[in-house]
């Protein structure tokens, strides 16, 4: 199995590739648009600098060759996401090759980056590609600047290639590049075929495995390469992928023919379906864009962006591990930036490893469930701090902390005053306790017996009702040493 990435990144500059028109998504179609935007005739292009400094960071970041000089070019094709019948692209001389990023266990090498702008944004209504009554054109997003990220056909699975895009977002979100939450933001072409000796290995005749040798089946040869175009979200990549491998060993099986053509992801559906028949990069007739004159990157440049380069996730998951967090909670914080950022800031307070479990645990799991971004919700360092001293003083307890939080998540306050509002400081009150442990011993006879017939776990389950009926708010210190005096 040969699985190979095209990776579309929409760089988050101001303004368009070619153009000053705004870059960024709204809600209202054709209104960020200009003469060149919906390509007519006589309107000229002229290189958003940012948008090529920006790539020669992602470029940088992944230890790509970049040479000295880079050119456009015109991609011709008529469809009507590109009002010109062309895509300025780059071909022939990209800006950068030849670079790696280590995920999945493994190093997958980057053939190629390139930067481009985004055709135009088709709207199927009353259906999907293949089944829609008609078809709209948004014009906002044409002219976007892309920039694409080519990898080397190095992954043997739909796993490798969601573990590498996980990865690679990650860095691009370190380097400022690009939005994650943004519609669109990263869309992927999935390019895979399997040859017939893989295909064979797996599959059973007459309920026995047979060697792939004695299974060849005359005039198929290994499947074609396929494309399944413009998937996005991490998920669909992988889940696109394995249903492009069954129906390719389906139709071995079944003694056909794969073609090379280009494939649809229907998410809804979870199929892929054919579009077209793939086009080689011949029939593009790529000639070079004489309206935008040679790009020329020099030692300067380079030497500034490499001075600039951010702090990475697997920097911060080092530099973590030497403060003896776990390996596991340090991948999970350096997999936000902002998430890190924010980390970084509270333990020059707060003791680095209790602070890790938090972060990696019930501050991350609140956010992912509130589908939020530590950044997007105003919660302030002092915010966290103080919470999480709370917490380390046993003021509250981690159940009330994790309450706080989810309300803090929909309005910033301060967790005392939180605290206060609430009542719902811990109780250390032991002759209160005692009261409450009499009333679950009472009512929980058949895991007093069980504890005391030598299942330990009641005692656990013992504690647990305790704190329910403390609502949470009872110092289980002090609940675990009553309830031991208590049960001898």
């Amino acid at each position: 199995m040969k699985i190979g990435l095209e990776v579309h990144c929409q760089l988050l500059t101001k303004t368009k590739l070619f153009c000053g028109c705004e870059n960024g998504f709204s809600s209202e179609p054709n209104t960020r648009v200009c003469e060149y935007c919906i390509g007519l005739p006589g309107s000229k292009p002229r290189v958003n600098r940012q948008a090529v400094e920006m790539a020669l960071r992602i470029a940088t970041a992944l230890g790509c060759r970049i040479p000295k000089e880079t050119f456009f070019s015109r991609k011709s094709y008529f469809y009507p996401d590109m009002g010109k019948n062309f895509q300025v692209t780059q071909y022939e001389m990209p800006l950068a090759t030849d670079g790696k990023l280590a995920a999945a266990g493994k190093e997958i090498r980057i053939k190629r980056i390139n930067v481009e702008e985004d055709p135009a944004r088709i709207v199927h209504e009353g259906g999907s590609i293949t089944t829609a009554s008609h078809v709209l054109v948004d014009y906002n997003r044409s002219g976007a600047p892309l920039c694409e990220i080519v990898t080397e056909p190095d992954f043997s699975g739909p796993k490798e290639a969601r573990l590498f895009l996980q990865e690679l977002s990650t860095m691009l979100q370190y380097l400022n590049a690009f939005n994650p939450d943004m519609e669109g933001s990263m869309r992927v072409d999935a390019n895979i075929s399997l040859d017939q000796k893989d295909i064979l290995e797996k599959q059973s005749f007459s309920g026995s495995q047979r060697s792939a040798a004695s299974l060849q089946t005359p005039g198929l040869k290994g499947s074609e390469r396929v494309e399944i175009k413009n998937i996005s979200g991490f998920k669909d990549i992988e889940k696109a992928l394995e249903y492009e491998v069954v129906r390719q060993r389906t139709s071995y099986s079944r003694k056909k023919e794969i073609v090379q053509e280009t494939r649809s992801w229907d998410a809804a559906a979870g199929v892929t379906r054919s579009i077209r028949t793939k086009e080689g990069e011949e029939d593009y007739g790529y000639i070079f864009e004489g309206d935008i004159p040679k790009i020329r990157v020099d030692a300067a440049m380079l030497k500034s962006i490499r001075e600039t380069m951010p702090e990475f996730a697997r920097d911060k998951v080092r530099k973590y591990a030497s403060m003896g967090i776990q390996e596991e909670l340090a991948v999970s914080i350096a997999s936000e930036p902002d998430l890190a950022e924010m980390f970084e800031k509270v333990i020059k307070t707060i003791d680095a490893d209790f602070a890790a479990r938090w972060f990696a645990g019930e501050i991350k799991k609140t956010l992912n469930f509130s589908n939020i971004r530590l950044k997007d919700t105003g919660i302030k360092e002092s915010h966290i701090t103080r919470m999480l001293q709370l917490v380390y003083d046993r003021r509250i307890t981690e159940r009330t902390a994790e309450m706080l939080f989810r309300d803090m998540v929909k309005k910033p306050e301060d967790p005392e005053e939180m605290m206060k509002k609430s009542d719902v400081s811990i109780i250390h009150d032991e002759e209160k306790l005692e009261d409450i442990i009499k009333h679950v011993l009472s009512e929980n006879s058949k895991a007093l017996l069980d504890y005391k017939s030598g299942r330990k776990e009641s005692f656990n389950f013992l504690v647990g009702q305790v704190m329910r009926k403390t609502q949470g708010r009872g110092d289980p210190v002090a609940i675990r040493k009553l309830l031991e005096q208590m049960l001898k």
